[in-house]
């Protein structure tokens, strides 16, 4: 039950990261250099109110735990959700000033509701396999959730609207997912229960939490490595649509894509979650880079004409990132134990608020190289493009993603947190308490 909130909050993410800039260039004519810049500056004010929250988070907890902060929000994010879809009110840049205003009310209702959310992993359970389970299970329902938002967004939001118009059809949808989203998180907030409670009651200043993260070898490696693969993942998943589009002329084509790529995604996950027991979290990193880099250097070298085969590509680099945001995930909450044993002080909500400054920043890094390498190629939207401009789309896509998947192994080799690493950590603080 508790990871089914994560099927409400994709529901609003995968719609963000699956649609927003496509919606913001080809439904609403918006040039690509200003919502890339747009959608950039978005995730760097995503980012901080992430971090804003986890700091919130740690001190001042609510009495009747994170639930409440769900039970809370959920409305109010529903809400700024709709708005991040509204058509401009008005002409020029007064209407990109209220679709920016929009996209920052969205941002940060989501971090005020999410990042509590993530907190919660921590209490669930202090063994690393359980949370691995956990972290398995919360991808999963996201992976359903990306399925549901790239199968069904222009087809729903047509039917609900009944009209074709794309602004229309968007807002439609964001609708639905809105209403089914909140639902969800006020189920889950209604019966989440913590099991495990920090011994400390004391509160940690912000500098001594900074303090700790900034010695926390295995966080900072583990960070570094998650914003390099943000990076090479998101660059790879928003040209999507335009490589399908305007390289491959079939843009219903890159639709089945995306939500064929959220089918591999449930199903590769149980296999990385079992072979994760087998060989630990740290080496299968290794493992799915390892693979990824090699898919995207056979992409780089071979010229793709037909969608059948780049939806096979994409399907199998789709296989990778989900390994690597498993690992992620499972390994996030383990830090916290390693920061507590190194110094002594015990945080969470800034671990996971940290975390997902960075990931918002590595996100943005990623929009702006996409899309100010488009706009540099001479992109314009719904227009056919010419043979130079289609070149420097496609070398974008192929030489961005296999540099810094290159990198977040190099981070990576650095991360203390091998196999069995936690559990013997986590028993020396059990013994140090008792």
């Amino acid at each position: 039950m508790f990871a089914f909130g994560d099927f409400a909050f994709n529901l609003f993410w995968q719609s963000i990261m699956l649609f927003l800039l496509f919606y913001y260039t080809d439904a609403l004519s918006l040039p690509m250099a200003v919502a890339a810049t747009t959608f950039m500056v978005a995730s760097i004010w995503d980012g901080l109110a992430n971090f804003a929250a986890g700091v919130i988070v740690d001190q001042h907890q609510p009495r009747r735990g994170y639930g409440a902060v769900l039970i809370v929000g959920a409305i109010p994010l529903a809400l700024a959700f709709v708005l991040a879809y509204l058509p401009p009110l008005a002409a020029g840049y007064w209407g990109i000033a209220t679709i920016f205003v929009g996209h920052l009310l969205f941002r940060t209702a989501y971090a005020a509701v999410n990042v509590p959310y993530l907190a919660m992993t921590a209490r669930i359970s202090s063994d690393s396999r359980d949370r691995a389970f956990v972290a398995g299970m919360r991808m999963l329902f996201g992976t359903l959730a990306a399925i549901a938002v790239a199968v069904g967004t222009v087809p729903l939001g047509e039917w609900l609207t009944g009209r074709r118009d794309p602004p229309q059809a968007y807002l439609g949808a964001a609708m639905l997912f809105a209403v089914i989203g909140a639902a969800i998180l006020l189920l889950v907030g209604r019966t989440y229960k913590e099991a495990l409670t920090p011994a400390r009651t004391e509160l940690v200043s912000m500098r001594a939490a900074l303090a700790s993260l900034a010695s926390n070898r295995a966080f900072v490696t583990l960070n570094l490595a998650m914003m390099a693969m943000i990076v090479a993942i998101t660059i790879l998943n928003k040209s999507v649509l335009y490589y399908f589009k305007y390289l491959l002329g079939d843009p219903e084509a890159g639709q089945l894509a995306l939500a064929s790529m959220g089918l591999v995604s449930a199903i590769a996950v149980p296999g990385w979650m079992l072979l994760s027991r087998a060989v630990g979290l740290r080496a299968l990193w290794f493992i799915a880079a390892g693979l990824g880099i090699a898919g995207l250097a056979v992409f780089a070298a071979t010229d793709i004409h037909r969608a059948g085969i780049m939806q096979l590509f994409l399907v199998g680099m789709q296989a990778m990132i989900v390994g690597l945001n498993f690992v992620f995930w499972a390994m996030l909450p383990n830090t916290i134990e390693f920061g507590e044993r190194q110094t002594g002080v015990h945080v969470e909500g800034v671990v996971f608020g940290l975390a997902a400054l960075l990931q918002r920043l590595a996100i943005g890094v990623a929009i702006a190289i996409l899309g100010w390498s488009f706009a540099s190629a001479g992109y314009v939207a719904n227009v056919e493009q010419s043979p130079s401009t289609l070149a420097a789309m496609r070398w974008t896509v192929a030489l961005w993603p296999l540099l810094f998947l290159m990198l977040s192994c190099a981070a990576m080799l650095r991360n203390p947190l091998g196999k069995g690493t936690h559990r013997r950590i986590v028993r020396e603080l059990e013994s140090a308490a008792a």
